[in-house]
């Protein structure tokens, strides 16, 4: 219809009128497609704050003090924020709308207006002030470590999170509890993370509970976590860590004081072997032949009665390899990558209610319950479940060591084996 306008009017009137009617016309059609473009960036912008909203890496639905006070700071900071933003696109719109060029003269310059250059550093400077107060007291706040009352050591490394509880009385654990993959705390207490990593740096990060925490080689860095009611909450590795990056995952299971206390029992009950002539009791041959050179599991002995003691640094470039003690009473392997529970048994651990999440996270995972694709995949072929630099010889300064599980070449018997006997481990 626009072309056809332009056409009659350059018919019927003179050159020099044609012209000016057809650079209106062009005017308006640039006006309407940045017009359209504005509405679909506006409408792209509101349709992807609405998504994900119950996703469970989210800032803005904290489930601890921690959290909560990053949550508070955001609610000052990005209304804000948004406010400065319209108020910008507003009038960077207007701006483009007002003085397109058609010819006009060029609009005077505000260089050299003081009362306009000082307006716009005094603006500015107010919002940056404001900010700074509530968020310079966030830091603080959030530093603030004097007052937790327990301690888990956290160590990254390519790819998957270990976690050493030290031997702390008034907390009922006796001895080292060592575990990977699932973080477990009681709620109402304020746990002090001492992370740090065998290799590259990582970050440390489970939104629900607190912010970031570089996990860097050669030192300490200090996170507190407080979980305000029973239940699992998601995190993720924000720093790059090299080929997985993306698959290094964690999960934090907050339990009440009571069922942690029955966690902690169960985490430090003796190894107890399979039953002669079952086919976990060959598992448990296999495992001897092929996991315990990277794998520990406590109490574990080899056919003369000594302890089974695994040599991961003789192994794996970081040094050590997830310890599998209990591994049943955790819900995920492989860096959290992988569900130890079947789809149906996950969701129902995941949706219970924080009245019964501790029953049914404690239950652990049965026969019935197992992933055992996902599982048996992992045992048939690591490196094609996880990338990995699973091959020593195409990795430079690797030192001859896997960094990541290799390919084991089980045979599907082994596998049956090595399965049942990981299902006793509980």
């Amino acid at each position: 219809r626009r072309n056809q306008v332009g056409r009659a009017v350059s018919h019927s009137v003179s050159p020099h009128t044609s012209e000016k009617a057809m650079d209106i016309v062009n005017n308006v059609k640039a006006s309407s497609h940045r017009i359209r473009n504005s509405i679909a960036t506006i409408f792209g912008l509101v349709a992807l704050t609405g998504c994900a909203t119950n996703a469970p890496q989210d800032t803005w639905q904290p489930r601890g003090e921690n959290a909560q006070i990053i949550n508070n700071l955001q609610w000052i900071v990005f209304p804000m924020a948004g406010v400065v933003g319209v108020l910008v696109f507003a009038f960077a719109a207007y701006t483009f709308w007002k003085f397109t060029d058609r010819g006009q003269p060029i609009p005077s310059q505000s260089h050299g207006k003081p009362i306009v250059e000082i307006i716009l550093t005094i603006i500015p400077a107010l919002i940056l002030t404001v900010v700074g107060v509530f968020t310079f007291r966030g830091i603080f706040e959030l530093a603030e470590t004097k007052d937790t009352e327990m301690i888990i050591n956290v160590t990254g490394q390519q790819w998957w999170w270990e976690y050493d509880y030290p031997a702390q009385e008034d907390q009922g654990i006796t001895q080292p509890i060592i575990s990977s993959g699932q973080l477990v705390i009681p709620v109402g207490t304020k746990i002090l993370l001492r992370e740090t990593s065998r290799d590259v740096i990582h970050s440390y990060w489970i939104p629900a509970l607190n912010g970031k925490k570089d996990a860097v080689p050669g030192r300490i860095n200090l996170l507190r976590l407080q979980a305000d009611k029973p239940g699992i909450f998601a995190g993720q590795c924000t720093e790059f860590c090299g080929l997985s990056h993306a698959n290094m995952r964690m999960e934090a299971v907050a339990l009440s004081k009571e069922d942690f206390a029955k966690w902690v029992a169960n985490q430090q009950k003796a190894y107890t072997p399979p039953a002669d002539g079952t086919l976990a009791k060959e598992g448990e041959g296999v495992f001897l032949n092929q996991c315990i050179r990277c794998h520990q599991v406590n109490g574990l002995k080899k056919a003369d009665g000594t302890p089974a003691i695994a040599a991961p640094d003789e192994n794996v470039y970081s040094g050590a390899a997830p310890n599998l003690s209990h591994l049943m009473s955790r819900n995920t392997f492989a860096g959290a990558i992988f569900d130890l529970l079947n789809k149906k048994c996950r969701s129902d651990v995941w949706n219970a209610s924080p009245e019964t999440i501790g029953e049914k996270y404690l239950a652990g995972v049965s026969e019935t319950c197992l992933n055992a694709n996902d599982l048996r995949a992992w045992l048939r072929n690591a490196p094609a479940m996880k990338p990995m630099y699973a091959d020593p010889t195409k990795l430079v300064k690797s030192g001859g060591k896997y960094r990541g599980m290799p390919n084991l070449g089980l045979t599907e018997t082994d596998i049956d084996k090595l399965v049942a006997y990981l299902l006793t481990l509980k």
